[in-house]
């Protein structure tokens, strides 16, 4: 196993804007939104919600509220929104891969089957960052520093199951080095760390790094060609190290959510995540808006469970 598969976005839906989409329903939420978000404030996914959700508000008519519920690589905040009562007033924001690797790997306490899928919004490259004054020169340098002491170089992820965790599960078994991981709740905590020399290593994504790069190196990236966010740094691909991995968002509400409902909600994240105002908002944070459909993406998602299950058989990343 070499490669995680590329994400599957049609692309018809990458080079021109979506159809505005005719309202399904004249549905409104009656009192406040709350966006539940599986990760501390501060980090990628939090940011994401944020913007979002202050665009979001303003097609829906009501207020919405980022419920942060960090802990078990999102597992809390998913359960949290699969039993939330389905009226269209509790949303989720997802992380892949973990939205779908968790019921994976162990027992959760929800499956894709929990939710009504309502879109993705966006997506942002997975990589490696080192303090600015780090003796790691790039990649080539940590690989081979690894090889030569096992398991002594401390890398951070933002939890088990996660991309950060999936893309250093796949660099040690395409190089051979060993790391000694250490999972965190959120990007904000792995900074500290960092800038504290508790762990050598940092796997963020590059929303989490190009915002505020000050003191720190970002060394490679898990996207499939240079991002135009941070076009100085590699891919690991080009560096010989062939796979993608990226980290990205998307919108769910529990699946008993009458259907009425769900649509609207889809087309005001449609009309939301096409808007220029959302565009500019996600692109001056260095995220890459990316819209795709309910259904397109919950057909994707499922296929990647499949592929991430026969992963799981060969090889488990849950000690690694």
């Amino acid at each position: 196993m070499t490669r995680l598969p590329r994400r599957a976005i049609l692309g018809s839906l990458l080079a021109a804007p979506l159809a505005r989409p005719a309202l399904a329903s004249n549905w409104r939420p009656d009192r406040p939104v709350e966006l539940v978000v599986g990760f501390a404030p501060g980090g990628g996914t939090d940011i994401v919600a944020r913007l979002f959700a202050r665009h979001l508000e303003q097609r829906l008519g009501q207020p919405i509220t980022v419920v942060n519920k960090p802990g078990a690589s999102s597992e809390v905040a998913l359960s949290y929104v699969a039993r939330a009562r389905p009226d269209g007033h509790v949303l989720g924001l997802t992380n892949m891969p973990s939205f779908v690797t968790i019921p994976v790997e162990r027992r959760a306490q929800y499956n894709l089957d929990s939710f009504a899928f309502l879109g993705n919004i966006m997506t942002d490259p997975t990589g490696l960052m080192v303090r600015a004054d780090s003796p790691i020169k790039d990649v080539p340098d940590l690989i081979r520093r690894a090889l030569a002491a096992p398991e002594e170089i401390v890398v951070s992820t933002s939890g088990i199951g996660t991309d950060d965790h999936l893309m250093m599960a796949l660099i040690s078994s395409i190089t051979g080095a060993r790391f000694t991981l250490v999972h965190y709740n959120g990007a904000p905590v792995q900074r500290t760390a960092l800038l504290a020399n508790q762990v050598q290593v940092n796997c963020v994504s590059i929303g989490e790094v190009m915002p505020e790069p000050r003191g720190v190196r970002f060394m490679a990236h898990g996207g499939a060609e240079r991002s135009r966010f941070a076009p100085e740094t590699p891919t690991f691909k080009s560096l010989g190290i062939d796979f993608e991995m990226y980290s990205e968002r998307g919108l769910v509400v529990p699946s008993a959510t009458p259907s009425r409902i769900v649509e609207r909600l889809r087309d005001a994240m449609t009309e939301t995540a096409q808007d220029p105002a959302t565009v500019r908002t996600f692109e001056a944070q260095f995220i890459e808006p990316t819209v795709e459909p309910g259904p397109i993406w919950e057909a994707r998602m499922r296929a990647s469970q499949a592929r991430y299950t026969e992963l799981w058989r060969r090889a488990p990343w849950i000690n690694t």
